[in-house]
């Protein structure tokens, strides 16, 4: 990519991986798919401490793809900071995510990224919803009470917020408090700062290949405290006042 592509990146997809090595591949070759000819893009991997070939695979693909990035945490760091080095690190002024399983489909990219254009400023956040999940029974059950205790709790009109799929501004993602967990409560954030929360039906499918590295059992204590944090920073909230120079 040369300086005047980069200067010229309208969109960065920003992709968190941990040990996805046989996922890379065929994951690109759809973004590119979903994306040529209708922005200007670049593409960043956000490399979080892999431990298998991820990192020699992007390597390769690099060469092949002049829109590709790779960023290396030297220690896996969790999703939300893996999103928020993409997020600093990209070039376009509006930034879509998405998760490195395969799961969730790039064909959707161009209606969320769209959403947020047509918002003209008022949409702070295009969030797919997922229909069809193709997880297990159990991480399911896990989902829905999760979605529906943060539902309950900060009131934020969402009925998914563990979809991978999003897009939004990128100056509006850096304005929000950073926190591990920070990409489970965008909707209820982005209301926060007065901003709209658009939404996109997407059909979830399996994982090509290997296993989830963020498990749920981990973050469960984690989330409750994140939780009433959140709450705690809605309630907090104070207008924002007007100011004009006088000159």
């Amino acid at each position: 990519m040369t300086s005047a592509d980069r200067d010229s990146v309208a969109v960065s997809i920003v992709v968190p991986v941990r040990n996805e090595a046989e996922n890379v591949a065929p994951l690109i070759a759809e973004i590119i798919a979903a994306l040529d000819g209708r922005w200007n893009y670049e593409i960043i991997y956000v490399n979080d401490g892999s431990t298998d070939a991820t990192a020699d695979r992007l390597a390769d693909l690099m060469k092949q793809h002049r829109q590709l990035r790779q960023l290396k945490h030297a220690a896996s760091s969790g999703q939300s900071a893996a999103v928020r080095s993409g997020v600093r690190a990209a070039r376009g002024a509006i930034v879509a995510t998405l998760d490195g399983d395969g799961q969730n489909n790039p064909i959707f990219l161009p209606d969320l990224i769209a959403a947020v254009e047509k918002g003209a400023g008022r949409i702070g956040l295009a969030a797919g919803q997922r229909v069809g999940r193709k997880d297990t029974g159990f991480k399911k059950l896990q989902s829905k009470i999760a979605n529906g205790v943060r539902k309950a709790i900060l009131k934020d009109g969402t009925r998914d917020t563990g979809c991978g799929l999003k897009a939004f501004p990128r100056e509006v993602f850096l304005s929000m408090p950073y926190f591990d967990g920070l990409h489970r409560f965008l909707p209820a954030l982005v209301r926060r700062e007065g901003f709209e929360v658009a939404y996109v039906d997407v059909i979830d499918r399996p994982r090509r290949s290997g296993v989830s590295n963020y498990g749920f059992f981990d973050r469960l204590w984690i989330g409750i405290m994140d939780l009433a944090g959140v709450w705690w920073l809605i309630r907090r909230k104070k207008p924002t006042p007007v100011a004009t120079e006088v000159s």
